[in-house]
């Protein structure tokens, strides 16, 4: 997006006295995103073209249901069409805060914990939402066929993991579970690095711009980064979902979707180079140690309080 067209956005922002517009580009996403500074307020602005419109929608939906249910996140200040219609944009308030998987490791063991067990809470009650859009297929059809999808990718990259037959066995003895599960709203990307810490110990839930439906323990396929960053967040995320009474059939859909989302995750660390590539290799090594190579169902950084 060009200097031009910038200045023509933030003119049509209901913002007074425009200070400074700066690009944001931290994270994955393929929205354009800035920081902009009012003369007494800073915000986020997310940009995207206007064909993914209802995304944004769904996202603002989001963002309301999440503060009308006391969940920090974003407040959203504006949104609407702008550049005469070719683009959509949200405004959102900006949060004062650290990336919680920079600074977890900063608080002891039990408030990594009960940071944790927050975040699982959250995810009970965003799993409790209206959900912003439906799919008319059962969830079975739809994760056999990202299963089947997976694999091929999987066979058809040039690299593979070490040991990486194991994870089409852990596949092909659960994913049988997968049938029959409910439907519900998933934020689409929940681990620690997309929470942060305000200066007053307050967890923020930021990202949702991945969200979709499925079924609802889909949303712990990402919870390895959590472990890697604090084994205690990580297991009290778990308690916290449950409210301390994990069912048996969690730990076998757990490693289902942990072995899926591996699948997949190196042939996508191909196209950023060799650094994403040997982050996906040490993650996956890291798998086979909490699993010891999937003889274990309860990997063992799980550590339940008692």
């Amino acid at each position: 997006m060009s200097e031009t067209m910038i200045n023509s956005l933030t003119s049509e922002l209901p913002l007074k006295n425009i200070q400074s517009v700066t690009p944001f580009n931290k994270g994955w996403s393929n929205d354009r995103k800035f920081i902009v500074v009012s003369e007494d307020k800073k915000y986020l602005l997310r940009v995207t073209d206007i064909k993914n419109n209802q995304k944004y929608l769904e996202h603002a939906d989001l963002l309301k249901q999440s503060r009308k249910n006391n969940i920090h996140t974003h407040k959203l200040a504006a949104q609407g069409e702008c550049l005469n219609g070719t683009y959509y944009f949200l405004l959102l308030d900006w949060i004062d805060g650290n990336d919680a998987s920079d600074v977890i490791n900063n608080f002891t063991l039990s408030e990594q914990y009960n940071f944790g067990v927050k975040a699982g809470e959250i995810l009970a009650e965003i799993h409790n939402f209206k959900p912003v859009s439906k799919s008319t297929e059962s969830w079975s059809t739809r994760y056999n066929r990202k299963i089947d999808k997976k694999i091929i990718m999987y066979n058809d990259c040039e690299l593979k993991y070490d040991k990486g037959h194991l994870l089409m066995t852990v596949i092909s003895k659960y994913r049988h579970l997968i049938d029959n599960n409910r439907n519900v709203q998933h934020h689409g990307d929940y681990h620690i690095g997309n929470m942060l810490i305000d200066s007053n110990n307050k967890l923020h839930i930021i990202d949702f711009d991945r969200h979709d439906t499925g079924e609802a323990f889909e949303e712990f396929n990402r919870i390895t980064w959590c472990a890697s960053a604090s084994p205690a967040f990580a297991s009290g995320r778990i308690d916290g979902y449950f409210n301390y009474d994990v069912p048996a059939e969690f730990w076998e859909l757990l490693q289902l979707y942990i072995a899926s989302n591996m699948l997949s995750s190196l042939p996508w660390a191909i196209r950023f180079g060799d650094k994403e590539i040997k982050t996906m290799r040490r993650s996956y090594a890291e798998i086979l140690d909490w699993y010891d190579d999937f003889e274990l169902t309860v990997p063992k950084w799980y550590r339940k309080k008692h």
